[in-house]
């Protein structure tokens, strides 16, 4: 699709389109929702590491605050629906806590099944110097039930080899790759949101849009209900609205929810940048390489 292509459908937002995206607590925000009202549940959760947004507490207490907010999405989870809560490490006198082992429990606890632990991999960030330095964090894929939504042609992602075929048998001839494309797999290669990036807004990590698509698009129905309890400048909500579904989310900083909605007023307007959800990672030229 092309860019002018792409800008008319957005501009084609129903202007009516439910957003609901307000500074509130979670829980207080969550406790208002209907249960099962809610087909996908996607959050990346402050980590607990001390950065400028967040509030430092100790891990006991940063469980105790994920249980409960847990609690609230199972609640508002439609049987159908999917939870995806992508967090990183909790880091503690250069000692590694994985949150995603930490945090599975919480989960199973309320007898959701994982998935998928999807790895999503960036490429760039901090430089340790006692450690290896961390280029990946994790998305867990729980349902709550075996009778869920997954649709995987949206998502699929361009095949590497798509004129290949088969040799022998009786297809011999034929394509052997389904020609929309292939499974995406549970690795996947996004750049996160850095200072060049098209999506930058005043927030030190937020969520890249074309993420956020790969699991509207794969785990809820156009018109279904999308909710980030923890969705700070509102990539989660630019998803779900960009693809015909009720975008909900709330957040503690103002700041970060008036950013939301100027992205949302951009949105329908058809003037937001944003990167495209498949687009291949750049690869800079090898100096001396023949091309």
């Amino acid at each position: 699709m092309t860019r002018t292509a792409a800008l008319e459908r957005i501009s084609r937002l129903p202007v009516d389109a439910q957003a609901n995206v307000v500074c509130e607590n979670n829980l207080k925000y969550m406790r208002r929702l209907d249960d099962e009202s809610m087909q996908l549940i996607v959050t990346s959760p402050p980590y607990n590491i001390g950065k400028e947004y967040e509030r430092r507490t100790s891990l006991d207490c940063y469980i105790e605050e994920q249980a409960a907010c847990i609690a609230q999405a199972v609640r508002v989870l439609h049987p159908s629906g999917s939870i995806c809560w992508q967090v990183g490490n909790h880091v503690d006198n250069g000692e590694v806590f994985p949150l995603d082992i930490i945090l599975y429990d919480l989960f199973k606890n309320h007898g959701l099944r994982l998935r998928n632990r999807i790895v999503w991999t960036f490429g760039h960030g901090l430089h340790c110097s006692k450690r290896l330095s961390g280029r990946h964090e994790t998305i867990l894929w729980f349902t709550k039930t075996d009778d869920y939504v997954f649709n995987l042609d949206p998502i699929r992602v361009p095949s590497k080899y798509p004129n290949k075929k088969h040799f022998k048998g009786p297809n011999k001839g034929q394509l052997s790759s389904n020609p929309l494309g292939k499974n995406p797999s549970d690795v996947w290669e996004i750049p996160n949101v850095k200072n060049n990036h098209v999506e930058k807004a005043d927030h030190p990590c937020q969520f890249p849009v074309g993420l956020v698509e790969r699991l509207v698009l794969g785990l809820t129905n156009e018109g279904d209900s999308v909710l980030d309890p923890y969705v700070g400048v509102g990539s989660s909500a630019i998803a779900a609205l960009k693809h015909d579904r009720s975008a909900y989310g709330c957040d503690l900083e103002k700041k970060y929810i008036d950013t939301a909605w100027e992205r949302i007023h951009e949105l329908r307007a058809g003037t937001l940048r944003t990167r495209p959800m498949n687009k291949p990672v750049y690869e800079p030229p090898t100096k001396g390489c023949a091309t």
